[in-house]
């Protein structure tokens, strides 16, 4: 299993910088950004800037969206810090949350991220595409190499994550729900004669490193009311049954609005409908034991990458305690002598 931190472009950007710095030190292979142009610094600025200052970890945006930029751009980014750095970039994508709705707008539709996954991954590995009727290529790019792992939790969405997606995001680490999402996920691929086990499957989540249950759900339940918006698209056009787990449906029954403000932000005002036992089943808190016991139980699912939302007051302590006891749990050991 494959370990990443999800980060948020906070100024100053150079605490982003040195917070992945941290994360390449303590032995992840991913750091992660939002992208949501408004609330936070340009992710793709600092990617350049974490890029430059380490040496082996993948960055990329968690998620970005086909709406705020256009697609031959967003794959130039790609193809451009893949030249300069050697291939270390990876494009998360959805249909677009915080990003367009601040600006009044609303996620793409289906087709639109299917086609733009198509556009930006052929442009991002230097190959031709046929867009808005003409055949592009970037003349300067040679050799890039670009996954695209596609963010999902509507049947629709998991559909298409198995069909063109190269990897699957989850951002929940409920081992119930993720294990039915997955499936969804390989079956689709399968019935799309792509073979499932190629697909990355990364669960997503806040980890916290802690005793004091109390403080970390409070620091940590921001988590439920941004997967309750999702959840709350897919209920108002499906239904409350059959679309999706009842698990993952019935706790937004007490949502009332959002606040865009505070997104992703510990002290969101907008979340005292996410009861104990969400925050609990959505995050992964607690003990290095539990963590490591819990993290065991998405691999034997399927889970390829664990990504930590690291958006509480906790962030070195935790990646100290991954570096140096779960990280190591989840990797396979050889020995020096047999």
């Amino acid at each position: 299993m494959d370990f990443g931190v999800v980060l948020q472009t906070n100024p100053p950007a150079a605490r982003t910088v040195q917070l992945a710095k941290l994360a390449e030190a303590h032995g992840f292979s991913h750091v992660w950004t939002f992208d949501s142009h408004l609330l936070w610094e340009e992710p793709y600025v600092v990617h350049s800037a974490i890029l430059a200052e380490t040496k082996k970890v993948i960055v990329g945006p968690f998620v970005t969206n086909p709406a705020t930029r256009d697609w031959t751009v967003t794959a130039s980014v790609f193809a451009t810090l893949n030249e300069m750095y050697g291939n270390r970039t990876i494009c998360g994508i959805g249909r677009g949350d915080s990003a367009v709705r601040v600006t009044n707008g609303k996620p793409v539709t289906m087709a639109e991220l299917r086609e733009s996954i198509h556009v930006i991954r052929e442009l991002g590995n230097s190959r031709a595409v046929e867009y808005n009727g003409a055949t592009l290529q970037f003349p300067w790019s040679r050799g890039s190499s670009l996954d695209v792992w596609v963010a999902a939790y509507g049947p629709l969405a998991l559909k298409l994550a198995g069909e063109v997606g190269d990897g699957f995001i989850l951002q929940l680490a409920d081992v119930d729900i993720a294990e039915w999402m997955i499936k969804t996920v390989k079956d689709a691929a399968s019935d799309a004669g792509r073979d499932p086990e190629s697909l990355a499957f990364c669960v997503a989540a806040p980890m916290y490193i802690g005793e004091d249950w109390e403080h970390m759900r409070d620091q940590c339940r921001w988590f439920g009311g941004m997967v309750g918006n999702h959840v709350a698209d897919i209920v108002a056009k499906y239904g409350h049954h059959g679309a999706i787990p009842d698990a993952l449906a019935d706790y937004i029954e007490g949502r009332k609005g959002y606040d865009y403000n505070t997104h992703g932000k510990a002290g969101n005002d907008h979340v005292d409908f996410v009861p104990d036992e969400i925050v609990d089943r959505f995050c992964i808190l607690g003990s290095p034991e539990y963590h490591i016991a819990k993290l065991e139980h998405l691999k034997s699912i399927g889970v390829t990458q664990f990504a930590g939302y690291l958006q509480h007051d906790n962030k070195e302590e935790t990646m100290r305690v991954y570096g140096e006891t779960v990280i190591p749990a989840l990797t396979t050991h050889a020995t020096a002598k047999r």
